[in-house]
C-alpha cells in the first residue's frame, strides 16, 4: 500500500495534522503517535531521518517548528518518501507563503485538501503543485 499515515506534528510534540490512509481506532492512534514523536522529537539532527518502529518505517523530516512524519510499509523507498515530504512542504508554502504551524492550525481543512490531491489511498497520485493547487484556488475564488 505504501504511505500509512502522515504526521504533522510541533516542536512541543503536539499534533497539528494527522491522515490516516489504514483504520486504527482512535486509543491505538494516540499510542502510536505518542511513541513515534517521543521517538523522532528525542534524534539529534547528526542521526538519520529514518526510524523503525512496530512494523512501520518512519521517515520524518524538520521544516523550522514543524517535523512531517509519514509513517510506511518496510518496503518503501525512504528517499522517495522524502522528497514526498519536500513537495507537500514547497505546496504548502506556494499557497500560504512561508508555511508555518499557525496556517496549519487555523486552515487544516486546506492542508488536509492538499494531502487528498497528492494521496490516494495511501499511494503518491499528484506531484504538479500547479494540479494540487487549482481545485483549492477554485474554492477560494467561490468564496
Amino acid at each position: 500500500m505504501g504511505i500509512r499515515f502522515i504526521l504533522m506534528v510541533n516542536k512541543q510534540g503536539q499534533t497539528r495534522l494527522a491522515q490516516y490512509y489504514e483504520w486504527l481506532t482512535l486509543e491505538e492512534r494516540r499510542a502510536l503517535e505518542g511513541e513515534i514523536v517521543r521517538k523522532c522529537l528525542a534524534r539529534t539532527e547528526q542521526q538519520c531521518s529514518f526510524v523503525e518502529h512496530r512494523n512501520y518505517k518512519i521517515v520524518y523530516r524538520r521544516y523550522a517548528s514543524l517535523f512531517f512524519l509519514v509513517g510506511v510499509d518496510n518496503g518503501e523507498n525512504e528517499l522517495a518518501i522524502l522528497e514526498f515530504i519536500h513537495l507537500l512542504v514547497e505546496t504548502m508554502d506556494r499557497h500560504f507563503g512561508n508555511v508555518c504551524e499557525l496556517d496549519i492550525m487555523f486552515h487544516l481543512e486546506r492542508a488536509h485538501f492538499m494531502l487528498e490531491e497528492m494521496v490516494m489511498n495511501g499511494s503518491v497520485v499528484e506531484t504538479s503543485k500547479a494540479n494540487i493547487l487549482a481545485p483549492i484556488q477554485l474554492m477560494d475564488k467561490a468564496s
